[in-house]
Order: C-alpha cells, then sequence, then structure tokens
C-alpha cells in the first residue's frame, strides 16, 4: 500500500483545499482519478518529534477509514500511503458534498425526499461506525459526499478519527453534527431529528448514546451562555 517516489518528490497535483493540517490535491493514481492528501510538517516542534507524531496520525487516518470500511460504511478507497511524503491518495469520489446539496435543496423538485434519503443515509452510516467503536471526529456535511451515480453516501475525511466504545465520544461525535446542520441548514427544517431516528433504527447501541447526547447539550448551551 505504500507509494515511494524514487526520483524525488514529484507535483502532487492541483492544489484543490488547504486545511489547518494538510494540503488537498486532486491528481492521477494508474489512470484513476485520484485525491491526495498531504500533512503538513509543524516548525515548531523538535523535527523527529514531528516526523513521529504525523506518520502516527497518517496511519490511524488510514487504518480508521479501512476500519469504517470493514464496518459496512462507504467511504474512498485508500491507494497508496507514503511515509516519506507523508501522503495519503484516496479513490476521487465524484458527486456533491452534503452541503451543497442540502443549501441548494429547496429550489430543487422533490426536495423533501432526497432530504429524507440523506439523513436516513446519515444515520445508518454514524450508527454502524459507532456500533463498531469508531468515532469519526469531524461529522460535518462538508465531510459527506453523495456519489453522483448510486446516490450513495460517502463519508471522508477520518483525520480525526478514534477507536472508542464510550456513549460520550459517541455522543459528542452526534453533537458536532447537529452544531452543523442547525448552523448551515436550519431552512431545511430539522435534518437532525431524521438523522436521529434512522441512527435509533441502526445502533443498537443508541440508548446510552442518546443519553449522553442529551448531557452533552446542555454543556453545550451552558457554554454558549457564559460566553
Amino acid at each position: 500500500m505504500e507509494m515511494q517516489c524514487k526520483d524525488g518528490p514529484a507535483p502532487l497535483g492541483k492544489l484543490f483545499k488547504q486545511g489547518a493540517e494538510g494540503r488537498i490535491f486532486e491528481s492521477l493514481f494508474m489512470g484513476r482519478r485520484a485525491i491526495i492528501k498531504e500533512r503538513f510538517s509543524k516548525k515548531y516542534r523538535h523535527p523527529i518529534l514531528d516526523s513521529k507524531l504525523t506518520l502516527k496520525r497518517l496511519y490511524g487516518e488510514a487504518r480508521c477509514m479501512t476500519k469504517a470500511r470493514r464496518l459496512g460504511v462507504a467511504t474512498p478507497t485508500l491507494f497508496a500511503l507514503d511515509s516519506e511524503m507523508h501522503t495519503l491518495t484516496f479513490e476521487y469520489i465524484d458527486g456533491p458534498s452534503v452541503k451543497e446539496v442540502l443549501l441548494q435543496a429547496g429550489s430543487l423538485p422533490g426536495y423533501g425526499e432526497q432530504i429524507e434519503d440523506i439523513a436516513v443515509q446519515i444515520g445508518r452510516a454514524v450508527g454502524q461506525l459507532h456500533d463498531g467503536g469508531l468515532v469519526h471526529g469531524d461529522l460535518t456535511t462538508s465531510n459527506m459526499i453523495i456519489h453522483g451515480d448510486s446516490k450513495q453516501l460517502v463519508l471522508i475525511d477520518f483525520g480525526l478519527s478514534f477507536t472508542s466504545t464510550l456513549p460520550e465520544d459517541k455522543a459528542v461525535d452526534l453533537y458536532v453534527l447537529e452544531r452543523a446542520l442547525l448552523s448551515m441548514h436550519s431552512s431545511n427544517g430539522n435534518v437532525m431529528e431524521r438523522v436521529l431516528a434512522s441512527y435509533r433504527k441502526s445502533s443498537k447501541q443508541w440508548s446510552a448514546t442518546l443519553n449522553k447526547l442529551a448531557q452533552v447539550r446542555l454543556r453545550g448551551r451552558k457554554r454558549t451562555m457564559v460566553g
């Protein structure tokens, strides 16, 4: 799975997105459209420590994405990991993000059914992750893509993912999603309510998690009031 470049660093492709932790490029891998994620080196850290931490997160992201696929959750196929370049190369998923779909849904015919289908798929996918002991860590609508052909929900960006069986960790995962839906997509109605209905059907451990979610919400409201 490890990809090396014998002739030294090659151009990674067209810069697609840049964040605090890395850069995303659109490229080709063995003739297939691909996404390359490059993790930054942190100059303020000791070089040896920085390399160890970067590699730990790189391998951690690859493991979590692979585990998610084993649990039945649709994710991009991982093509390669390069420990020298600190990159992961994934399958390119052709389709809009859930964020894009929800922002324009009101202007499309049949948008109610479309939103319902997306909510059901989100709840099912997160339920599968959580029952398998995996927390995504960054459940936002930007990290979910609707495949252009199959209309299947695909989860991306497992950079903050980790394994956990604690209801608290799963509840925080859901709370992040809830805040994203409320802040960006409140005009689409209570999408989170439909997500949670699907989550209950998909997760065997939903009761403990949703009890914790109520506590996490309360803590979130208190922080908001305090400022």
